[in-house]
């Protein structure tokens, strides 16, 4: 397969057999060959998933095929919500540069056992990989499955449902993290777009229960809190839900990247506050809010930067790992976050869905948006 032939084919068609030969035509409307897919559909598709795949293979002669649903999901220029919608891309790669994982969950050893002849050989490992949001662990799952990967570097989103999750890894699949294994023989750029602002200074837990903030700075939680988001917000603590956040600075990080986690309660009568995740002691904290200009210009800014460093190789195509959080939310119900990355790049094949949290790297985000260009 030739550098301009990664393909997008898409259906809006309610039944799932109609929708799959749609795509199908659409990315075989000319002669090509292709050895791996991605498919995003919306969760409308989600109990069709074992027929669909099988369907998928068959019409496209693609022997390989990732991906989940979403709530959302994505396509060159255009955001589907809401209703039963499909997107599908063709991909062709060497045919050792890659390589299809089920479900890992909490048997590393196994995926060592059965994949380290391939990857241990490898210089850098890449994966686009897709979770289960419901898994336990799964922010130890990750750092875990990139340092098994010889530091190998994670893209990807957990599945957004309103009923099932489910994962696609050439055959479906639950639970834990599944998808696909590149090898340096895939050259690709990534970058990260957060959609909230830090609105106080850095600060550090001085006392914490599980996911529960007792002392931020030898002061109560609550107390710290309040003092960040000023006086408006303090008086009506009610109005902050979905709009204030807990921020966690990743250590070490010379960009000021930091991780967005949900307030999920506050105790107004013992000073409390309880966010999502597990900090320790001695954890930095500070107050984040969504903020659609901050999102919109982070977000061109992040594209710009990889305008750059793609100079010497055109892209291929791309793969765009939104929040649910962001999309009609943020910036507009006219997929005006898609239309960003279709002014920068014109009309490059691009799939992708709307997670229920984003992967990067070795961490779990929320609220960012993932962008992967295969180059």
């Amino acid at each position: 397969m030739s550098a301009e032939q990664f393909r997008v084919g898409s259906s809006m068609l309610e039944r799932w057999q109609d929708a799959v030969d749609q795509c199908a035509e659409q990315i075989a409307s000319q002669p090509w060959s292709g050895n791996l897919g991605f498919i995003y559909t919306t969760d409308s598709h989600v109990d069709a998933l074992a027929e669909i795949v099988p369907r998928l293979k068959d019409k496209t002669g693609i022997p390989h095929w990732v991906g989940t649903t979403g709530i959302g999901i994505l396509r060159t220029g255009h955001e589907d919500y809401d209703q039963p919608a499909m997107t599908v891309m063709a991909c062709g790669f060497p045919e050792t540069s890659f390589r299809v994982f089920p479900a890992v969950q909490d048997d590393l050893d196994a995926f060592d056992h059965q994949h380290r002849g391939w990857f241990g050989d490898n210089i850098q490992n890449f994966a686009v990989v897709h979770a289960a949001p419901e898994s336990p662990d799964l922010q130890q799952l990750i750092p875990d499955l990139s340092e098994m990967l010889n530091g190998g570097y994670l893209v990807g989103g957990l599945t957004s449902s309103r009923s099932r999750n489910l994962q696609i890894a050439d055959t479906v699949t639950s639970g834990g993290v599944s998808g696909v294994l590149f090898s340096e023989k895939v050259p690709v750029c990534t970058g990260l777009t957060q959609g909230c602002s830090p609105i106080g200074p850095k600060r550090t837990i001085t006392e914490v229960s599980r996911n529960i903030v007792l002392r931020i700075d030898g002061r109560p939680a609550l107390e710290i809190f309040k003092e960040d988001i000023g006086e408006t917000l303090a008086a009506d603590l009610a109005r902050t839900a979905g709009y204030i956040f807990a921020a966690l600075p990743v250590v070490g990080s010379d960009t000021g990247d930091y991780l967005v986690r949900n307030i999920v309660g506050i105790d107004a009568e013992n000073g409390l506050i309880a966010i999502g995740d597990l900090p320790q002691k001695g954890t930095q904290i500070m107050f984040c809010r969504r903020d659609g200009t901050t999102a919109r210009d982070d977000l061109v800014r992040m594209l710009k930067q990889i305008k750059d460093r793609t100079t010497k190789a055109k892209p291929r195509g791309a793969l765009y790992f939104s929040c649910l959080g962001r999309g009609r939310h943020t910036f507009g119900t006219n997929s005006e976050e898609l239309g960003f990355i279709q002014e920068e790049f014109g009309d490059l094949p691009l799939v992708g869905f709307f997670a229920n949290g984003e992967i990067s790297h070795q961490r779990l985000y929320g609220y960012t948006g993932v962008l992967t260009m295969f180059l």
